[in-house]
């Protein structure tokens, strides 16, 4: 079975993000899975392509460096977040000096291949999500800057809708800088891409990689929407996963489709087969998430190990991928402040524990290495 087994390092208050000159897709083509070619091997050629694409107006560099507040609107739930480089270059001694936390551990040859990758492309391909709760001066900043006319505003070949403001005032981005020097963060997306910066630094100290790419998102502002991530367990069966849970302490009870899935909540897991349907039952969850649960508690007590777990981001998904020889197990979604308390407390949850949703589309804002 292949876990993760390395926390990356933390990076050090203050938490800073810097200017960049931007690199954009042009509107029709972001979000479009033929630009991802762009983006395509051989990296080293990465680029060049960019730059040919700007020529022939495939995409854009902005004029000047800027700090980007950007919103994205998929499927009627608004996001907005600041974008800029992350500064990496320091790292934490103590939990207090701690500014960025990753909730999961990561594998090292995934995020070495990303940082090959990164370097050379000479690019940050897109930012990774980082989620706060900033000051109450800072939502009144930021809502602020977007009263303003966007720099761009265009809907991409996904549906979702871009706003973009470039941030260049001097006052402005000092007054940005003050806010985000003493808040910390939770790392929602690209826990490898955020080890491959650090290591990336670590490499080249003193350049443009002591900084990686990165949106700062609100969460008491405009929340991401965190859901769970289902499994399925090839080579066990459901009985296998029922008696673990006994063994573990839970409470296991045979249901109905209807009545297991109206039961799937903060305080119950759901197992199935396809035929067979049972809630699970834990006890106490409000200090452990079901996801930490269910790997530190269950999976230890089967006797024989799963041959490969699957991962699935809905539950039709997890549905349609279950049988008796790959059971699924439905899980609650993860509370926001729980997993915060969590990882503060110096915890980690189990790879691929939580989707913080929606993404913003590929294209929409990249860092090229050449022009920092």
């Amino acid at each position: 079975m292949d876990f993760a087994s390395v926390v990356p390092p933390y990076v050090a208050k203050p938490l800073t993000l810097q200017p960049f000159r931007a690199v954009m897709l042009a509107p029709g083509r972001v979000g479009d899975p033929a630009s991802a070619r762009a983006l395509a091997r051989p990296y080293r050629d990465v680029a060049s392509r960019l730059l040919q694409w700007i020529e022939e107006g495939r995409a854009s560099a902005d004029v000047a460096p800027a700090i980007y507040l950007h919103e994205y609107t998929a499927e009627g739930l608004t996001v907005r977040g600041l974008v800029g480089a992350l500064g990496v270059a320091r790292r934490a001694d103590s939990i207090a000096e701690r500014a960025v936390w990753p909730h999961e551990a990561i594998h090292p040859e995934q995020a070495g291949e990303l940082a090959d990758r990164m370097r050379q492309m000479e690019l940050n391909p897109a930012p990774i999500l980082l989620v706060h709760h900033g000051e109450q001066e800072l939502r009144d900043l930021v809502t602020d800057i977007g009263r303003g006319t966007p720099d761009w505003r265009y809907l991409d070949r996904t549906g979702q809708r871009q706003r973009i403001w470039a941030v260049r005032d001097a006052e402005t981005l000092a007054r940005i800088a003050t806010l985000l020097a003493d808040t910390r963060c939770l790392v929602a997306d690209g826990h490898h891409r955020y080890a491959a910066y650090l290591r990336l630094q670590e490499d080249n100290p003193g350049t443009a990689w002591d900084a990686g790419l990165a949106m700062l998102v609100d969460q008491r502002d405009t929340p991401l929407f965190l859901g769970a991530i289902h499994r399925t367990f090839q080579g066990v069966t459901i009985d296998d996963l029922a008696g673990a849970c006994r063994a573990a302490g839970a409470d296991v009870s045979h249901q109905d489709r209807h009545h297991a899935l109206s039961a799937l909540d903060s305080t119950h897991l759901v197992l199935t087969d396809g035929d067979t349907w049972q809630t699970v039952g834990p006890g106490d969850l409000a200090r452990e998430a079901a996801v930490s649960w269910l790997h530190e508690q269950v999976l230890g007590r089967l006797l024989v190990p799963p041959v490969r777990i699957e991962h699935h981001h809905n539950v039709e998904d997890a549905l349609t991928a279950s049988s008796s020889v790959a059971p699924a197990v439905l899980l609650p979604s993860p509370d926001f402040e729980q997993v915060r308390a969590l990882v503060e407390s110096g915890g980690l949850l189990p790879e691929k524990a939580t989707s913080f949703q929606p993404k913003p589309s590929l294209g929409v804002l990249m860092r090229p290495m050449n022009d920092a």
